[in-house]
């Protein structure tokens, strides 16, 4: 695949993007599209929004599962970048979201970390990881894709924006010194209960985000460091850490809260409109 086809590529993935157009074809069905394409992809997208006026404001995590990593030859989780007018804060924990060019969406609870500094190195334990946090948080991640049934490869997801639509983040507990030990004990272990409309949905855990959210960031940054190394994670980015439980179809009109059990989190509401 050239630069022009990487290009185009791109540009017409940006287009579905904008006006929520399925992609009748996703990119892994196409000559020598691959991981690497991919990433050169997910970075003209990024520029194209840049353009448009929007802001590179975190990575979102695909992947955060080891067993699927054997399944599908991967050597690391993937990622894609969130931008400004994709990533919100609720408020006093209540959050309404209106998704005008939504395709085929679903609903995920996440743990997502802010960042005070780059990360760097390489691979670190719980407790390392933190020395980059400034802060962390229970949220939702939207996810829409483009692609017919739900069928599709870590390098569609990669240069389809990470499936990404939206981050509503709930309340942001700081992580000071004294709390790292705690809550390096608490991530694997905490639980969330989803419930739709006051039903109760699904029930998740932190260990389903590559053992713990920690081991996740952790394992974020390495990956960015080795494929980018002059481009970190940097300091100020939000990442939304994996998804704690399966991903639910949602749509207008549904009213989501997750609620936190084992770690000092609020509960966080979401309606889509």
């Amino acid at each position: 695949m050239s630069h022009d086809d990487v290009e185009t590529l791109a540009l017409e993935l940006q287009s579905a993007y904008e006006v929520g157009k399925m992609v009748a074809v996703p990119p892994s069905e196409r000559p020598d599209f691959d991981l690497n394409k991919a990433y050169e992809v997910e970075a003209r997208l990024k520029e194209f929004r840049e353009a448009g006026g929007h802001r590179a404001v975190g990575r979102k995590v695909g992947y955060a599962n080891k067993a699927m990593w054997r399944v599908l030859k991967l050597e690391t989780l993937v990622w894609a970048h969130m931008y400004d007018d994709t990533v919100h804060y609720s408020d006093n924990n209540l959050a309404t979201l209106a998704l005008p060019h939504a395709r085929s969406l679903k609903v995920e609870p996440e743990i997502v970390f802010g960042l005070k500094e780059p990360v760097t190195g390489e691979r670190s334990d719980a407790a390392g990881a933190f020395a980059f946090v400034d802060w962390l948080a229970i949220g939702f991640e939207i996810i829409d894709c483009p692609f017919p049934e739900w069928k599709f490869q870590p390098c569609d997801f990669i240069a389809s924006f990470g499936l990404h639509a939206a981050l509503v983040i709930g309340e942001r507990m700081q992580v000071r010194p004294d709390l790292i030990a705690k809550l390096v004990d608490e991530l694997p272990r905490f639980k969330v209960r989803v419930s739709k409309s006051g039903e109760f949905i699904e029930e998740g855990s932190g260990r389903n985000s590559l053992k713990s959210p920690a081991l996740c960031l952790a394992e974020l940054g390495a990956a960015i460091a080795k494929r980018f190394p002059a481009q970190p994670l940097g300091g100020g980015e939000i990442v939304s850490s994996g998804t704690l439980t399966a991903g639910h179809p949602t749509a207008k009109g549904d009213l989501w809260t997750v609620e936190v059990e084992g770690l000092s989190l609020p509960s966080l509401t979401l309606r889509l409109t």
